[in-house]
């Protein structure tokens, strides 16, 4: 069943490709055009306003952007343009959409310096880099997402639908391997963009500090980021850091 269903995606995108992941530094398979996967972040942005109170607090606006033009500026991806938003909500986390679009939550954005902020940004730029979520919702092939990646707008209930379930994909837990990648990602940005690479370490001490005061949250980072002891290791490991036994018992 899931080759006739991959078949059929291949025959309604009809553009199949083999391409050279700039962020993964190997050759993966894509069904989405660029275009097409612009297009799809843009729905989903729009069903996210329609979800969560999206902050319109200038100063926040100003320093997510600021900051996270510096590390667009020395990512790998280019073709794309980058937006950052604020959610002014009472959540610990941050994600990214297909196509260019980062969201952090007010809390995580207000327990975090600048540098801790950047590495935040880098990360999630770091999957948008690698394709971490047009991989995944392709892996899913629901006829719903076919249709949100070749449309611009729709009443249709299924297109909504489509949204509803093209968003709780992109909240799924990545995988090991993803997150390894991002992280590694973020350190090469963080460094050339003038910022600590070692950032990250800080970032997911607080957020393991942060997640043992109160369960899980339905927009937790532990939801969407796992492994937090094995990414501080592998991030020390990354950039030559000494380990320690913390690093082997968490």
């Amino acid at each position: 069943m899931k080759t006739v269903l991959f078949v059929l995606a291949v025959f309604i995108c009809g553009c199949l490709t083999r391409e050279y992941g700039v962020g993964t530094h190997r050759q993966d398979i894509f069904f989405y055009s660029v275009e097409k996967e612009v297009t799809l972040g843009r729905n989903i942005a729009r069903e996210i306003e329609k979800e969560l109170k999206i902050s319109k607090n200038p100063s926040y606006e100003e320093r997510v952007n600021t900051i996270g033009s510096k590390i667009v500026a020395v990512c790998d991806r280019q073709e794309i343009d980058y937006y950052f938003y604020v959610i002014d909500e009472d959540e610990v986390n941050a994600f990214a959409l297909p196509g260019g679009y980062v969201y952090i939550f007010a809390k995580l954005l207000n327990m975090l310096s600048d540098e801790e902020l950047a590495s935040v940004l880098a990360h999630e730029i770091g999957h948008i880099v690698s394709r971490h979520s047009i991989k995944r919702l392709q892996a899913s092939l629901g006829a719903n997402l076919l249709l949100l990646a070749s449309t611009q707008t729709n009443s249709d209930p299924s297109f909504t639908g489509g949204l509803s379930f093209a968003l709780s994909q992109v909240m799924v837990a990545y995988s090991r391997e993803d997150e390894f990648n991002a992280d590694e990602l973020a350190c090469k940005y963080l460094k050339l963009a003038g910022f600590n690479p070692a950032a990250g370490i800080r970032v997911l001490d607080k957020l393991y500090l942060e997640n043992k005061k109160a369960p899980l949250r339905q927009y937790s980072y532990f939801r969407t980021h796992p492994y937090t002891a094995q990414r501080i290791r592998h991030i020390k490991e990354y950039l030559g850091l000494p380990l320690d036994i913390s690093d082997y018992i968490n």
